[in-house]
C-alpha cells in the first residue's frame, strides 16, 4: 500500500506575463529544459473552478525563458487574463520516472527521519537553490534539509512514504 496519494495534476509552470499584441504569453517554466513544457499537451490552467484544459496554439524558447499562445487567444487584453494562472499536466502525460526515480511533487508529503529512526516532519515542498535542491520539512519546527543523494538523503522509500536522512535533529 503505497503511503502517499498520486496527484492528478503536476504543476509544470505558470503563466507570468503578456508578450506583445497577438495574444502570447510569458512562460515561467519548472521543466528541464524549459522548453520541454510546450511538449505536453493539452496544459491544464488554473481557475476559479478549478483545473480547465487549453490547447496550446504554438510556443517556442524566447531568451531564457519561453513565450506561447493559446488556442482562441489572439490579443494583449485576452492575454493578460491568464497572467498569474498556474499551468499543470495530468500524471499520466510525464514520463515514468522508473522504479528508483521520482519527480518533486512526488516527494511532497513523505516523512522524514533520522537514520536512527527519529521522525523530522514532512516535506511540504522544495526549493531550488542552485547548488542542490532543499527539502522543507514541516514538524515541531521548519527544517531545510539539503536534498543531496548520499552525504544527507540516504534512502527515498516512496512506497513506505519515507525519506531517511543523515541529519542531526537540532533539539
Amino acid at each position: 500500500m503505497a503511503a502517499t496519494r498520486t496527484p492528478r495534476f503536476v504543476p509544470v509552470g505558470k503563466v507570468s506575463g503578456v508578450y506583445g499584441v497577438r495574444g502570447w504569453v510569458r512562460i515561467y517554466s519548472y521543466t528541464e529544459p524549459r522548453e520541454a513544457i510546450l511538449e505536453y499537451v493539452p496544459w491544464w490552467l488554473s481557475g476559479a473552478s478549478g483545473w480547465v484544459a487549453h490547447t496550446l496554439a504554438e510556443g517556442r524558447r524566447h531568451g531564457k525563458g519561453v513565450v506561447a499562445r493559446l488556442e482562441g487567444c489572439t490579443d494583449r487584453d485576452a492575454a493578460g487574463g491568464w497572467v498569474g494562472r498556474e499551468i499543470a499536466v495530468r500524471r499520466e502525460q510525464l514520463p515514468d520516472p522508473g522504479p528508483d526515480g521520482y519527480y518533486w511533487v512526488d516527494l511532497v508529503g513523505l516523512r522524514v527521519v533520522t537514520r536512527d529512526g527519529r521522525p523530522l516532519g514532512t516535506v511540504s515542498r522544495l526549493l531550488e537553490t542552485g547548488a542542490n535542491d532543499v527539502l522543507v520539512v514541516q514538524g515541531e519546527h521548519e527544517r531545510l534539509i539539503p536534498f543531496a543523494i548520499g552525504p544527507v538523503v540516504r534512502a527515498v522509500d516512496r512506497e513506505r512514504g519515507v525519506i531517511e536522512v543523515d541529519w542531526e535533529p537540532d533539539f
